[in-house]
C-alpha cells in the first residue's frame, strides 16, 4: 500500500498524527462501519457512557464542539452558556460539515477542536473514566484516550452540557 501524502491524509490518519504530535497516549480501534456513537461503542465493546459523541454546533459563521457521553443528550442552552455562543447556536447540518470538514466523514468528527478549529466543551461526565472512546474521523475507526488529555489538547472547557 502506498504511503499517504499530507494532502491525501484522511480521517483516522489525521487524528492519529495529531495525537502523536501532541504526545497523547491513545489506541486506534478498528471496527465495523457504524453510524452513531452508541453503535460505535457496541462495535468496540465499550459501554455507551464510556463513549463520547462530538456534537458539531454552528454559531453564525463559526463552529463550536460539545463532546458528551453517547448515552446522553446535549442541552443546547447549557452549551450556549459554556461556549459563550450567541442565541443562534444550533446543530450544524450535514452539508455544512461535509463542505467545511472534508477530511472527515460526516458524523465522525473527532473531539479535537484545534484540528477544525472550533472552541470545545467537554461534558464533566466523561471525566469519570480513565479512557473514553471517541470518533476517529471516519465510521470504521475510533480512538481510546484519557479524557484529561482530550481536555488538555482540545483546550476544552469542562462543564455540564447534557440534559438533566
Amino acid at each position: 500500500m502506498a504511503s499517504t501524502s499530507e494532502s491525501e491524509a484522511h480521517g483516522i490518519d489525521l487524528v492519529h498524527r495529531y495525537l502523536e504530535e501532541q504526545r497523547v497516549a491513545h489506541e486506534v480501534v478498528d471496527h465495523e462501519e457504524t453510524s452513531s456513537a452508541a453503535q460505535e461503542a457496541k462495535a468496540a465493546g465499550v459501554p455507551p457512557d464510556h463513549a463520547a459523541k462530538t456534537m458539531v454546533l454552528r454559531d453564525g459563521e463559526g463552529y463550536r464542539l460539545a463532546v458528551i457521553p453517547a448515552s446522553c443528550r446535549l442541552d443546547l442552552q447549557k452549551a450556549r452558556e459554556v461556549l459563550d455562543a450567541s442565541t443562534h447556536l444550533r446543530l450544524a447540518s450535514e452539508p455544512e460539515m461535509e463542505a467545511d470538514f472534508a477530511s472527515f466523514d460526516v458524523g465522525a468528527l473527532p473531539p479535537l477542536g484545534p484540528m477544525l478549529p472550533a472552541p470545545e466543551a467537554l461534558d464533566t461526565r466523561l471525566m469519570d473514566h480513565k479512557r473514553i472512546l471517541c470518533s476517529g474521523g471516519d465510521h470504521r475507526h475510533s480512538v481510546l484516550v484519557d479524557p484529561r488529555d482530550l481536555a488538555r489538547v482540545g483546550e476544552a472547557t469542562v462543564a455540564d452540557v447534557c440534559e438533566d
